[in-house]
Parts: C-alpha cells; sequence; structure tokens
C-alpha cells in the first residue's frame, strides 16, 4: 500500500479531513523521518574527531555521511563529495534513493583557468551521486577577513572571475550552484553579482542566521534571497551583548531568535523544490564587534540606523540563560553534544516546520 492509498484509508475514517489535509498533518516524508537534510558542517567535530583515529566510519566519506544521517533520520544531506569514480557515485545515489534522502553537493569555485577541469569533474560526481545542487562557499567573515574596502573590492573581484569560469562548466553539467550567504556578502552585492553573471544555473543557498553578523535583518535576508534560493541553510540564533558589540550563538532549532516557520514559507513559496539543509555548529558564541573601527573597515556605505536596528534587537531579545560555551570541553564530550543538538534540530523540524 503506497502512501496516497494509506492516506486514504484514513480519510475514510475522518470524513470531514481532505487528502491535503492529511498530508499536512502527516507530512510528505516517511513516518519517523524528518524531511530536513543535514550539512556536513554541523558535524564539524565529530569529522575533527574522526581524523584524530584510525575509523572506516569517518563522515568524510560521503557514503558513510548518507548512512549516519538515515540512521538518525535525516532527509538528506549536504556534503562534499569531491572527484570520484562513476561506480562510487552511483553506489551513493542508490543508496540515497533507497533510503528516500536527497544529495546536495559542497565544493569551491576554481580560482584559475586551470582549475576548472577538476571543478567541472566535480559537479560531475555531484550529479551523477543525485545532486542537482551544489553549494558553494566564498569567503569568511568579512569583518575580520579585510582590513580596509580596497582588501574587500580585489576579493570582489576575484569571486566574479571564478563565477565566470565556474558558470559554463554549471551549465555543462546541467547543475545549479547555490552561493551562500556567508558573512561576507551583504543584500544588494549578492543580488548585483548575480544580476551581472545573468545566469539561471548560479544562485544562492540561504543561510537563515548569518546575514545578522553583517547588520542585516534575517526576515529581510531570506525575502530578499527567496526568489534566486537553490538550497537553504536552516539554523536558529541566540544573541546577547558584549563590550564591542554582539554575540551570535548557534543554537537548536527553537531555540533562538528567529522565526523559522515564516522563513521555511516563504522559501517553499518562492520555490517549491528547495531542500532545507541544517547547518548549525556546536561552540562557543561568535563576537561580532560591530562597535570596533575594523569592523567598519569594509562597510563604509552600510547606515547608521542598520547597526542601531541589530542593538535593539539585540538587547530586546538577549538570551536570558546565557549563550553556550562549550570550547574548553574534551573532544569526546563534544561530539555528544553536538550529535543531540543535531537530534533536538531533526525532532524540531518535523513537529514545528513540516520538515
Amino acid at each position: 500500500m503506497d502512501r496516497r492509498d494509506v492516506l486514504c484509508s484514513i480519510a475514510g475514517g475522518l470524513a470531514a479531513a481532505t487528502i491535503g489535509d492529511l498530508t499536512r498533518v502527516y507530512g510528505a516524508g516517511q513516518a519517523g523521518k524528518s524531511r530536513l537534510g543535514i550539512a556536513q558542517f554541523s558535524y564539524n567535530i565529530r569529522l575533527r574527531a574522526d581524523r584524530s583515529k584510525k575509523t572506516k566510519e569517518r563522515l568524510a566519506d560521503p557514503l558513510n555521511f548518507l548512512e549516519h544521517c538515515h540512521e538518525i533520520g535525516a532527509g538528506g544531506v549536504q556534503t562534499n563529495i569531491g572527484v570520484r569514480d562513476e561506480g562510487y557515485a552511483i553506489r551513493l545515489r542508490r543508496k540515497a534513493e533507497t533510503y528516500d534522502m536527497f544529495v546536495e553537493g559542497s565544493t569551491s569555485l576554481p580560482k584559475e583557468r586551470s582549475d576548472v577541469e577538476k571543478f567541472e569533474a566535480a559537479l560531475r560526481t555531484a550529479r551523477q551521486a543525485g545532486a542537482k545542487v551544489t553549494r558553494i562557499a566564498i569567503g569568511g567573515r568579512r569583518y575580520e577577513q579585510f582590513s580596509n574596502t580596497g582588501q574587500f573590492e580585489a576579493f570582489a573581484a576575484r569571486t566574479f572571475k571564478s563565477l565566470q569560469l565556474a558558470e559554463p562548466a554549471a551549465a555543462r553539467q546541467h547543475t545549479r550552484l547555490a552561493i551562500e550567504n556567508h558573512k561576507d556578502w551583504r543584500i544588494d552585492q549578492m543580488l548585483g553579482m548575480l544580476k551581472r553573471l545573468g545566469s539561471e544555473y548560479v544562485g544562492v543557498c540561504v543561510d537563515t542566521g548569518n546575514s545578522f553578523a553583517l547588520l542585516e535583518d534575517p526576515m529581510a535576508v531570506v525575502k530578499a534571497y527567496a526568489p534566486v534560493g537553490f538550497a537553504a541553510h536552516l539554523k536558529d540564533m541566540a544573541v546577547a551583548e558584549y563590550e564591542e558589540g554582539f554575540l551570535l550563538a548557534d543554537v537548536p532549532l527553537g531555540q533562538g531568535v528567529l522565526d523559522l516557520p515564516k522563513m521555511v514559507e516563504i522559501l517553499r513559496k518562492a520555490n517549491p523544490e528547495i531542500r532545507f539543509s541544517l547547518e548549525m555548529a556546536t561552540r562557543d558564541a561568535l563576537k561580532v564587534p560591530c562597535l570596533t573601527d575594523k569592523y567598519w573597515a569594509t562597510f563604509a556605505d552600510v547606515p547608521g540606523s542598520d547597526l542601531a536596528r541589530t542593538l535593539r534587537y539585540v538587547r530586546a531579545n538577549a538570551s536570558p540563560d546565557g549563550l553556550p560555551k562549550v570550547n574548553h570541553l574534551p573532544l569526546d564530550e563534544l561530539v555528544e553534544l553536538e550529535h543531540d543538538n543535531i537530534r533536538q534540530c531533526l525532532a524540531f523540524a518535523k513537529k514545528n516546520l513540516n520538515l
């Protein structure tokens, strides 16, 4: 009996309910499983622990990562698959299909023309593994990485050159590249870059929390990127003040300040095919030193009203219980905490976000 037959059978006993009603209640995924995928960075501590010991179960291996995510009830994976033989990619795709899970790739842009062949090979491997989208991370934390506007402008020029190199490869492989808003690009810069490139194969991996560090309103970020959102990183954030600005911490979904149901609704409405992947870092809160000269070195065009709005929001929503302080814990305890955080997120998404 397939899922629709099950729903019809239930509906027979609930005359007032429609198939659509029941689908919304029970979700579209398998019973007991979330449709929320997991981005590899969510297991950054486990990956570090794996590197320190000899084990065949390392999560850096995409097959192992997929298997692990299936075991804990996730709906997919977003991972760096790398360049592998076609047989491996097919095994990964078939296992994902068996588990009714999605696969998305993750890689870096080519820096020079000589890098394009390897970049396209990685896209080909991801496509063979079933990935229609590959997430692209470009920069780091802009306010830490650059000391003046000239440095950021040079970075922006290099990035656009890399996208010009990457786009034809993505087109040849019929793969969409999703650039993450990774504490580097503000909305106008990201959308301006995409408009200038003008490609149906390049869009955004919409991260629900990152851009708060750039003094952007999280909901405004989601609304702006939704029309070009090819993938999504779902995370929740907690905030607090400190002497040089504010602290920004990843916390389990539902325990932070973000309106996740509304964000999911906006992204789904814009792109019904979008996949959501959890990206939660188990670590101490990050410092966003927005009251220092160094922070403003590359933000000369950002209005003071953005700073004022952000600090008002932080003060109004500061976490009463404090922010996570975990970096001092032994590695084995951090691994357990990371795993527990991820499980909490999957449970929340399934119960509250229809994911």
